[in-house]
Parts: C-alpha cells; structure tokens; sequence
C-alpha cells in the first residue's frame, strides 16, 4: 500500500494549497493551467529604494502589493549554484585597499574587486582565480570537495525535517547544483576554462569527476528520506551569440557526468514512480543548445534571455516538442 505522504507517495490533490496545485499543474504541463505568480528576483538595494520612497513597508507586503502565490517549490542547496560549494570556505578577508573600491578574496578562493564595503547588487569584477593547474587544483580546490566532511551536513536532520514536512503538503522539491561551466569558471574563470579544455583536459575530467563524486554522494544523503522532483543545474553555457563550446564538447567533458548523476538520482528515489524533471539554466543566447541538453532528458531550460537574443515563444516549443 502506496502511503501518499510526498516522500513514499505523491499526495492527495485535495490535501494541497491553490498555490500548490498550480505549480503541480505547471509541472504537468496541464493545458490551461493557470500562471503561477512569484517574484523572479529583486535586489536588496531595490528593496531599500522602495522603502525609502515609501512604495512599501518592507519585503513582507511585496506577496500582497503583487500579487504572488504561496510558496510551492521549495528550492535546497548545498552543493553549489553559480560557483562551487567547498567546505570548508575560504577566508573571506580584504586583500588591497584602492580606494573607493577594494580586492577581497571570497569563500571560493576568487580575488575579486569590489566598491568598498559592498558585496552584492552589482557585477563585480574577478581578478584571479584559485586553479591554474594540477597543483593547484590540489592544494587550493579538490580536499574541500569532499562529499564525507561532517560539516557539510550541519543541522541535517532538521533540515530533513522541514523538507518532510514541505513534501506532505504537495510542494516541489527541487536540488539545485552548479553545472559544469559554472563550476569550472568560478574555479579558472570566465576566459580561461575554455582554454584549458584544450591545453589540460586531464584536469577538466578530473575537476568533472569530482563535481560528480560530491553531487552523487550528497544526493545520496538526501534520498535515504526524501523524493526529489527536481534537479536544476546552473550551467549558463551560452553567451550573447550561443554557446561558450562546441556541442561536441559539452558531450565530451559534462555529458558522462550528468548522465550517470541522473541515473543514480532516479534509480535512488524512495517514490519510484515520481519523475524527476531536469532544468537547465543559462543565460545568453540558448536557442542553439536546446535539442543538445535534451540529450540528458531536459523537461524545462530557463531564463530564455531576450536582451541575448532568445525568442521565448521559440524556445519554449523546442524545448517541449
């Protein structure tokens, strides 16, 4: 006997909100299915211009003045998202003083350039990078990869709890992670990455094997208690005229990895009959890699971003037909 608790069993439609049951009907690409409305993502700083202009009171009036749903889709980290998740982190510490701006080192090894005494709302420049070769990679990057480290898991049976607790009122539950082009560019940066697929590709794979080790293993963790129905990759492959790499290449060095983390993820769920959709993210011009990351079994790629190119009514019947 099935129990429909959202971990062993999907629950009972009439058990769920409004806002959940549209997500659900999203999901399930219900023909009509109404618009799930939430907040895409709103800086602080225009918080803080809206507060002082009076607009509101504070972020907590933003679901009324709006509009937005309730929450349905309860997103997990912990193992990476636009860099990767080292444990232990970097010291973050201030290393050059310039003025109205400042060089620090972030929690994943990065010298970036800053204004002063300000970290978010705005791109920052990165000025060095922690891998540069094998060397490197060791001594910098791989030993704070490791899936076992007991500090990874803090406070994890709480965190169980509550995403039980989310799962038996129909929610979604999706991981994210960082995708391979994520990955490798916050550990070699932006341009150089993609010349160490052709200069080091030992080291790519051996970057690649041990994103897939912490995922799997991670994943692992989690599934021994939860159903997962999403992984969303942060891959960001493409820039303002398409892809950052060949196809040929995304195959080569990301494929093999994603594929068998798939595998593992659904062969591993408790709900055997749940499917688990797979997201890609990327910015940029992603008409072109649409049928690629189908490839992987992709059911939805977002932002589809229209300054780059991206036709969103185009992209979207790619993507679902």
């Amino acid at each position: 006997m099935t129990i429909n608790d959202g971990v062993h069993g999907m629950v009972e439609r009439d058990k769920m909100s409004s806002s959940v049951k549209k997500m659900r009907d999203f999901y399930a690409q219900k023909q009509d299915a109404a618009i799930f409305q939430t907040e895409f993502w709103v800086p602080d700083f225009t918080i803080e211009k809206w507060k002082n202009e009076g607009q509101i009171t504070g972020e907590e009036n933003l679901h009324e003045l709006f509009g937005y749903d309730d929450q349905a889709k309860i997103e997990l980290y912990g193992i990476g998202w636009t860099e990767s998740e080292m444990c232990p982190k970097f010291e973050t510490i201030v290393l050059e003083d310039r003025g109205e701006h400042e060089v620090a080192q972030d929690e994943v090894g990065r010298h970036v350039l800053f204004f002063k005494g300000k970290r978010t709302g705005f791109m920052p420049e990165y000025i060095d990078h922690p891998v540069k070769d094998f060397a490197t990679w060791e001594k910098n990057i791989k030993w704070r990869l490791d899936p076992n480290t007991s500090e990874r898991y803090k406070n994890f049976d709480e965190t169980i709890a509550q995403i039980k607790k989310d799962a038996s009122e129909g929610k979604v539950i999706c991981q994210r992670l960082a995708g391979g082009c994520m990955y490798l560019r916050s550990l070699m940066g932006p341009l150089e990455w993609l010349y160490m697929i052709h200069d080091e590709p030992e080291l790519i794979n051996d970057c690649m094997e041990t994103w897939f080790h912490l995922a799997d293993k991670f994943l692992e963790k989690y599934q021994q208690h939860i159903t997962y129905d999403e992984l969303f990759i942060a891959e960001d492959i493409c820039y303002n005229s398409g892809p950052l790499i060949s196809p040929d290449m995304v195959r080569e060095y990301f494929f093999p990895y994603y594929q068998q983390l798939i595998s593992n993820t659904k062969a591993r769920q408790i709900d055997k009959n749940r499917k688990l959709f797979i997201q890609i993210d990327t910015d940029g011009k992603a008409s072109s890699v649409i049928d690629l990351y189908k490839e992987i079994g992709m059911d939805y790629m977002s932002p589809f971003e229209v300054a780059s190119g991206s036709d969103v009514v185009e992209c979207i019947l790619a993507t679902i037909f």
